[in-house]
């Protein structure tokens, strides 16, 4: 039997102590910190001890490990090849060297096109030239609506179909080789401004047009339906950090005090928006100060990138390193919450640590349960450290036609008051689910104004200025010294405010909060 070839590229990998982030947390660790040591003080751009290289380095030091990034004087980002990986765990077996993974957002869309191309030269449509132009307006007005993400599924289940941006004249031009198709499902993701549609069963033609209801900012969303309009002071006192694509620095309606863009290689003054508007949604979702203010308007607001600026055609993700160093950092800034919308990948020792060191000083990590289709919950909320958020909607929320309505499903609420009140689809539920929030066509801010979003991602954000809200609420918790007492306080708070709706444990855990 031919053995396998070990990789000869090098891989990334995060070093760390054996307990937390840094050799000084925890007992026993000082022979360890001084083993550490040797690597850990080099910085960027210096090599020593161990021959761990920085980044201006011409190659990787005598053992082959380059350093990429640090925090501080513990846990670590290197670049080793496989021969050098296993030369470190012989020199440093008390060491744990854990592979750099990555995580995504929990934003939920359902747009990903996979098989109508192939299929289409598959029989032959290639070649056919029948156009169908769809126009997307805004409703009442008739203007064109321009930057519309169209997908037209021809076959939902399978996600086959295909998609357009709308132009300048607000349309989207489709070749299915016919002059008329009927559709499964067509879906319009506007970017501002308007609520997404979605149709079902719908047969389209040269000249169909699609009308889009504008945001009412007087009608409330799910999340003003569970929260109500929030005072400007609501919050205050509670410093929240938002680990995630970072929130707008220049939008009149959120003002963030500080925070760090931990994506290595990047300026890490660098924490706004990185192109994909996400954070600046959940930010908003938390501490907006205007025409649909968020949850807790009044509370310190920290935005800590860690996905990289979004480059066209390439997938944004966030590294578990960047995580790390961002939740670390919000720890040193005094968060006393910090909110995840992110997660998907395998369970990883250094973002477990991360969140470890996190509760044992004093900080709530509350994080995002996936956005699966009710597949178990995800990690890192499936921790038992993190405070798991699953995600509702209520009918009655969006308008009639909208995107959100696909996310409606099963179970309801059990009576007359409740029976509008859903689980959505997309959510993912289990054992692990603590609590549930509203996450069904949420408005929030993004750069340039407002818009929709859905997903665990929006209601995770919407548990966290519950949270805040208490959390103010409580100043003898709020003054609690910041060990692992007061994190576990402030859980036992937000748990004790969160009556069950009638879901069942593993879609609502403990309920809603209510503040």
């Amino acid at each position: 039997m031919a053995k396998a070839s070990q990789p000869t590229q090098p891989l990334r990998y995060v070093i760390l102590p054996p307990r937390g982030l840094s050799p000084s947390d925890g007992p026993g660790m000082a022979a360890l910190g001084e083993a550490l040591g040797v690597i850990g003080k080099a910085k960027k751009g210096q090599a020593r001890g161990l021959g761990i290289a920085g980044d201006s380095a011409a190659a990787a030091g005598p053992t082959g490990v380059k350093l990429i990034d640090s925090i501080d004087d513990g846990a670590k980002l290197v670049e080793m090849s496989a021969a050098a990986l296993m030369k470190l765990r012989a020199s440093q077996p008390g060491l744990r060297i854990v592979p750099e993974v990555f995580y995504k957002t929990m934003e939920y869309q359902p747009g990903l096109i996979t098989r109508f191309k192939k299929k289409a030269r598959a029989i032959g449509l290639a070649a056919v030239s029948t156009r169908i132009t769809l126009t997307v307006r805004s409703k009442g007005l008739a203007s064109p609506l321009a930057g519309v993400k169209i997908v037209a599924f021809t076959n939902y289940d399978a996600r086959a179909g295909l998609d357009a941006i709308t132009d300048k004249n607000g349309q989207a031009t489709f070749d299915f080789g016919t002059a008329s198709k009927k559709l499964d499902r067509l879906y319009a993701f506007p970017e501002l401004g308007f609520w997404g549609a979605l149709r079902i069963d719908m047969t389209i033609k040269d000249g169909t047009a699609l009308d889009l209801d504008p945001i009412d900012f007087a009608v409330d969303d799910c999340v003003r339906w569970a929260y109500g309009r929030a005072k400007r002071d609501e919050g205050q006192g509670v410093k929240v950090g938002v680990v995630d694509t970072g929130v707008d620095l220049k939008h009149p309606d959120l003002k963030v005090a500080g925070g760090l863009n931990a994506v290595a290689g990047e300026v890490d003054t660098d924490f706004g928006d990185n192109g994909a508007h996400h954070g600046t949604h959940v930010g908003g979702i938390i501490a907006a100060r205007g025409a649909m203010p968020g949850v807790a308007p009044g509370v310190e607001l920290r935005s800590y990138r860690v996905f990289p600026k979004v480059i066209p055609g390439v997938d944004n993700q966030a590294s578990n390193f960047a995580i790390c160093k961002a939740i670390a950092q919000a720890v040193s800034d005094q968060c006393d919450l910090i909110n995840l919308s992110l997660g998907g990948g395998d369970p990883d020792d250094a973002t477990r640590s991360a969140i470890a060191d996190a509760r044992a000083a004093g900080s709530l990590v509350i994080v995002a349960v996936g956005n699966d289709h009710r597949q178990p919950v995800s990690f890192p909320a499936n921790d038992p450290r993190s405070v798991a958020i699953a995600a509702m909607g209520r009918v009655g929320t969006f308008p009639a036609g909208s995107d959100a309505e696909g996310d409606i499903l099963a179970p309801f609420g059990p009576t007359k008051a409740t029976k509008d009140n859903f689980v959505a689809e997309f959510s993912n539920v289990g054992p692990e689910v603590d609590l549930i929030g509203p996450g069904v066509g949420v408005v929030s801010t993004m750069p340039g104004g407002y818009g929709i979003m859905s997903g665990t991602s929006m209601a995770c954000p919407a548990v966290t200025g519950a949270a805040a809200r208490l959390l103010a609420g409580n100043p003898t918790v709020l003054a609690m010294p910041r060990d692992q007492a007061r994190s576990d306080e402030i859980a036992r708070l937000l748990f004790q405010a969160a009556p069950l709706i009638g879901f069942g444990p593993d879609f609502e855990g403990h309920g809603l909060p209510q503040a």
